[in-house]
């Protein structure tokens, strides 16, 4: 019963205050602590969500679950679209970074002979926008996927990937300008197509996801951009976030084929496309003459370790090359090299293996909590893309998980324009440790079986 599991953890939150259990000490495995405590295992998953929704405890992933060295902080907490504000739900599925166990430990090794003196003052100095030849290499190998690979001289670099396809965006679109998008699309380019003044357009005749199956419709591009020329198009063909869609090797010729046609360029987002090694090749492959392909380490390493990539057509590297420079979206040098040696010696490689071993273990998880209910996504991606069930509607849903302590991201984060937004929600699922996050989404599964406001 519900107020079983809160007799529990009253009991372990009166540990903590009475120092029996102090900050940093490590709780035992879920299973050991249920035997402990004579409690069956589904109570004491409870228990830890309800001491993490406290913040009382913190799930680390790969690592389990610790008593919280200090209350949440008052201020504001990182998601990935922005700051949410204080006193916001403690398990955050808003938040997407994946981190595997063991990770620290090998970037750490890496970074050894960058921390030498010698090296240290090289790694310091200022960057340009095309970074070293190293890097160049080294991303040119990183990004190489489908039987396709960039020409390393036609690499550029950003501080992050968000800068990337900023620079990508203001490279093809002046202000007043027109940018293709589907009808569900990165919150970040909504953020970005403001400050740079350009109007984004969904292609898509309705916002319940892509026009079918394998992406978006080169008819549909063909309509929009017959009303008003469009200067570029943003897509996501590989793990299409937040809908998981990946578009199919023939969708990408033709949509390819379109924007040649059409003569408009193309900002092609990978940056989840890693956890899909068997995706087809980028669009990049199939207009190279038109495309921007814009790529980073967050996801594949660690939310902090930022470094963009951009691979150009090379009669478009220099305006690209300008775009980065008078945004102030270069890479810092040190940054740079450090990414140089984690993808050379296979660092990089390996982390991105553990994530995709992880992907499958969280979506066990998905099926077995939210198995009945309409779920799109690819057993790969580390989101979910739900329909909620009538009657519930996307706004009181979201509010009624957050009194629950989950935190969720409406369909309207995505929705271009936002009223257009279908009875929906992103559920990140790379943040949580897999303990809080099977709590979160069977905690949302009891939720969405009660009536709407019940």
């Amino acid at each position: 019963m519900a107020e079983d599991f809160r007799r529990v953890a009253d009991q372990v939150a009166a540990e903590i205050a009475a120092g029996r259990l102090r900050p940093g000490d490590r709780l035992p495995t879920q299973r050991a602590f249920a035997r402990s405590r004579r409690i069956a295992n589904s109570t004491a998953i409870r228990v830890y969500g309800e001491l993490v929704r406290r913040g009382l405890a913190v799930g680390e992933v790969g690592r389990g679950t610790f008593v919280r060295a200090a209350p949440p902080s008052p201020g504001h907490a990182l998601t990935e679209e922005g700051a949410a504000a204080a006193g916001s739900p403690a398990v955050n599925l808003e938040l997407n970074y994946p981190v595997t166990e063991g990770q620290s430990e090998l970037m750490a090794q890496s970074l050894a002979g960058l921390l030498r003196p010698d090296v240290l003052e090289a790694a310091t100095r200022p960057a340009a926008a095309d970074g070293t030849p190293a890097a160049r290499e080294a991303a040119a190998s990183l990004l190489a996927r489908g039987g396709w690979r960039p020409d390393a001289g036609q690499l550029l670099f950003a501080g992050n990937g968000r800068q990337a396809i900023a620079a990508a965006i203001a490279s093809f679109v002046r202000p007043g300008g027109r940018l293709g998008v589907e009808a569900l699309t990165y919150p970040l380019v909504k953020a970005v197509a403001e400050r740079l003044g350009v109007s984004l357009v969904p292609i898509t005749g309705n916002a319940d996801g892509p026009v079918d199956a394998s992406g978006l419709c080169p008819d549909a591009l063909y309509a929009v951009h017959r009303s008003a020329p469009l200067g570029a198009v943003y897509v996501q063909p590989t793990l299409h976030n937040p809908t998981s869609v990946t578009m199919s090797e023939e969708r990408r010729s033709q949509l390819a084929a379109a924007c040649a046609e059409l003569n408009i360029g193309v900002v092609e987002d990978t940056t989840w496309a890693f956890l899909a090694p068997e995706a087809p090749a980028p669009l990049a492959a199939h207009a190279p003459a038109r495309t921007v392909l814009v790529d980073s380490l967050s996801k594949r390493l660690a939310p902090g370790l930022t470094t963009g990539f951009l691979a150009a057509p090379t009669t478009h590297t220099a305006v690209l090359a300008d775009a980065l420079r008078s945004g102030a979206w270069t890479a810092a040098r040190f940054n740079l090299e450090a990414a140089t040696r984690w993808i050379a010696d296979g660092t990089v490689a390996t982390v991105t293996a553990a994530k995709r071993a992880d992907t499958a273990a969280r979506h066990r998880l998905v099926r077995r909590r939210l198995g009945g209910f309409r779920i799109v996504t690819d057993p790969r991606a580390y989101y979910c893309w739900w329909k909620l069930p009538a009657p519930w509607r996307t706004d009181t849903f979201v509010a009624a998980a957050a009194a629950r302590g989950v935190a969720i991201t409406p369909g309207s984060a995505f929705a271009v324009p936002p009223h257009t937004a279908p009875d929906a929600v992103r559920i990140g699922l790379a943040s949580p440790a897999p303990e809080v996050l099977s709590y979160a989404l069977e905690t949302l599964a009891e939720l969405a079986r009660r009536p709407a406001g019940g």
